[in-house]
């Protein structure tokens, strides 16, 4: 392929789908989009017509609106045709939902990564009305101010189960490099990391389509966050090198169909943007840490706009990836203040 094709990257398709409605991107392979009540306002679904009915690539929230707008597509364009599958990209809320909802209302299976299964269901179990000790600390050692932890503290946080059905005790597990069979085409299955653990994209083996999740969005970058319950986790190390796998297989004439914002056209230079994109934030970050700063302070130079507080969680988780990436590669250290927040600067 010439440079010349490979930094074409288009839109697949001029429009997007109304709520309830099925647009056709591929033969057999339809595209739906659910509201989220967030910045990043709609979630991309894919239905595969199988075997005299339908196939899911992920669901959308739990909510009201979301199994709504699923029965007003079920009695329209899909004609009442049965649910065979959801097969799960990861564990994100978004994505899972109403995975258990077609369990147990349409009898269809759930296929996934084993970890993608074993963390929704965990946390649909993990209920808390109040945010844990483990939780405020990170806060803290991130640079939170007093009053933004004192409100956390007596506020019920997020919980997964306030947006995703209960998941079935059965699940059909997918590793890497399957090939599963999704009505007329055969998908491989390769795993990526760092937005979710175990991440399962599906590229179709007939035909260039590659069914993305969350990995190649097509003008955003996913969230590479770390998080209390792993507060020295690398998942940025972990991005770049799925990032450079994926790179291996993609091909200019891949239609992707992400999980968020458009399909498009253009994959090998998507990806090549996603790692220039974090190398250049992590470029910004070293030149800003000559001065010693804490997580919450990084979030000028990283994301170059303010954030809202409805963003904080997830820049904070941002910004706490890029500081452990440059620590685990010794570029930077790190020392307590006296309120227990790490301030970080380069060696």
């Amino acid at each position: 392929m010439s440079g010349t094709e490979k930094s074409v990257i288009r839109p697949l398709l001029d429009r997007v789908p109304q709520e309830g409605e099925m647009l056709e991107v591929a033969e057999g392979v339809f595209w739906l989009r659910f509201p989220l009540p967030m910045p990043l306002d709609h979630v991309n679904v894919f239905a595969i017509e199988d075997n005299g009915g339908f196939t899911l690539v992920d669901t959308g929230l739990d909510t009201r609106r979301s199994r709504a707008i699923w029965t007003k597509a079920l009695l329209g364009p899909m004609r009442c045709a049965p649910i065979h599958r959801v097969i799960l990209t990861h564990y994100h809320p978004d994505h899972v939902g109403l995975a258990g909802w077609f369990a147990a209302e349409h009898g269809a299976e759930i296929w996934s990564t084993r970890t993608t299964w074993l963390m929704a269901r965990m946390l649909i179990l993990d209920e808390q009305e109040l945010p844990t000790a483990e939780s405020l600390e990170f806060y803290r050692s991130a640079g939170m101010d007093e009053a933004s932890l004192q409100y956390r503290s007596r506020n019920r946080p997020f919980n997964f189960s306030d947006v995703v059905a209960p998941i079935p005790l059965g699940y059909k597990r997918i590793r890497d490099r399957d090939v599963i069979r999704i009505g007329r085409f055969s998908w491989r299955v390769v795993v990526g990391d760092g937005h979710a653990p175990d991440h399962a994209t599906f590229w179709c083996r007939e035909s260039p389509l590659v069914l993305g999740g969350d990995q190649f969005l097509a003008d955003i970058s996913p969230n590479i966050g770390v998080y209390a319950t792993e507060p020295d986790a690398n998942p940025l190390d972990e991005w770049l090198e799925s990032c450079r796998n994926f790179a291996g297989i993609a091909r200019p004439d891949q239609a992707v169909l992400p999980g968020h914002k458009l399909p498009y056209v253009g994959l090998p230079s998507r990806i090549e943007q996603l790692i220039e994109n974090h190398r250049g934030a992590l470029d910004r970050l070293r030149t800003f840490l000559r001065t010693p700063s804490t997580a919450i302070d990084c979030f000028q130079p990283l994301f170059r706009r303010s954030i809202g507080e409805g963003e904080v969680g997830l820049a904070l988780a941002e910004s706490m990836a890029h500081l452990n990436y440059l620590l685990a590669r010794n570029e930077v250290e790190r020392s307590r203040r006296k309120d227990g927040a790490w301030l970080w600067s380069m060696k």
